[in-house]
């Protein structure tokens, strides 16, 4: 069987008192296996004519652990692929190629996701672009199916029913329903608006598999901001967005109980007050935090401009304002959250965590053999925290590393 090359490092925070005030320095972090195993996982990434980008992990109806990335060749063709672990990612087997065009999008703003149904059903969300009549690009949100645990896929299929082409679907995220049925939220061209650009937000589920008409959720928001999604420990859908009241561009939240059906007002998660005329390009990531969710985000007031940690009730737990801190991830384990980010340290752009726990935040952990690192995620397995993210090289063409946190 062949494996992706990618680096494991272990590394343990130390016994050091989690709420210290202190701030905890590299030399402080304990190494307990410090070792690069590429010599054993050989294949899947071991191309350096490729590019490899946004790596994402995930769990499967069995428990096994799903990487998915794109890969992109000198000729601009690029691979939606994917690779299984089975012994909490450690290894992994050879890739599946979901897809391959040259109109595949997958990026901070629209990441590309591989999704795990109850039932075993893989589906694919992402954006593919495509030449419209009217000599525009239709940029569309389209899915795949398997049902042979990735090995084979249906042909890409739009999300949206709406035949209307040369219009701009994005920003997207999808999520499986308590239902199990899928999720998709997105941003979406306005017919005939008078503003340049203009899009709204709206919602589009499966009902016994099959994609039903698109709906607006909310008519006026911010517009090329990423959507998070999140089904939190009650089975409710949650969707976090950046709203536009006035040019006023703080965090929203609406709550489905109905998986979907029917939604709450929209609620300011906290009241930041960022006036921006403009829209920021930046969106938030969630987690669930035992009956509650832990929100990031980034917002540019000018009295405390940075990425801030919100608890479920809105407080305003920690403001990352380091300018290079940026594309937090959330995740929470089975004594905590702990906050993922990127940001730079004495060398270069490392990853950086802390914990959270009863809304106490503790202070910064580096994982030192991270050098170079972008677009980090995160996922909890057992009492460890994977964190899968590209590494910049020389040539430009990004290779991908998977780190473990042991908690």
């Amino acid at each position: 069987m062949t494996k992706i090359i990618l680096s494991f490092i272990l590394i343990l925070a130390g016994n050091f008192n989690f709420f210290n005030e202190v701030k905890i320095t590299a030399a402080e972090e304990i190494t307990v296996c410090h070792q690069t195993i590429e010599d054993i996982n050989t294949s899947n990434t071991a191309d350096t004519t490729l590019a490899y980008s946004m790596p994402l992990l995930a769990k499967t109806a069995k428990n096994e652990i799903m990487l998915s990335w794109t890969e992109k060749d000198a000729k601009g063709m690029t691979s939606f692929c994917l690779a299984f672990s089975k012994d909490n990612g450690k290894t992994f087997s050879e890739k599946k190629t979901i897809f391959n065009g040259n109109g595949i999008g997958n990026s901070r703003m629209m990441r590309a996701k591989v999704l795990a149904k109850k039932d075993g059903t893989l589906v694919t969300i992402f954006s593919n672009r495509e030449n419209a009549a009217n000599g525009k690009r239709s940029a569309n949100i389209v899915y795949c199916e398997s049902k042979d645990n990735g090995t084979t896929w249906t042909t890409p299929i739009s999300v949206d029913s709406d035949p209307t082409t040369g219009i701009m679907r994005g920003f997207f995220d999808a999520a499986v329903l308590a239902n199990d049925e899928i999720a998709v939220v997105y941003l979406k061209d306005v017919a005939n608006s008078k503003k340049h650009e203009e899009r709204d937000l709206r919602l589009v589920s499966t009902k016994n598999g099959v994609f039903q008409a698109e709906k607006v959720i909310d008519p006026v928001v911010c517009d090329c901001c990423p959507v998070n999604l999140l089904v939190d420990a009650n089975g409710a859908l949650n969707v976090i967005y950046r709203d536009n009241n006035d040019d006023i561009r703080d965090m929203a939240k609406m709550v489905s109980t109905d998986n979907g059906l029917s939604f709450s007002k929209p609620i300011i998660i906290h009241p930041d007050s960022w006036k921006i005329q403009g829209c920021p390009h930046s969106g938030a990531v969630s987690a669930t935090a035992g009956n509650g969710v832990l929100v990031a985000y980034f917002s540019g007031t000018e009295k405390e401009k940075g990425i801030r940690l919100i608890s479920n009730e809105g407080k305003k737990l920690v403001v990352l304002d380091d300018a290079t801190a940026k594309n937090p991830y959330l995740v929470e384990t089975s004594k905590n959250s702990v906050l993922v980010r990127e940001q730079n340290d004495a060398t270069d752009s490392k990853i950086a965590y802390r914990k959270v726990s009863n809304n106490k935040v503790s202070e910064i952990t580096w994982i030192k053999e991270s050098s170079n690192a972008i677009n980090s995620v995160a996922l909890t397995v057992d009492n460890q925290v994977l964190v899968a993210y590209e590494v910049k090289n020389a040539n430009k063409r990004n290779s991908l590393k998977i780190s473990t946190i042991s908690l």
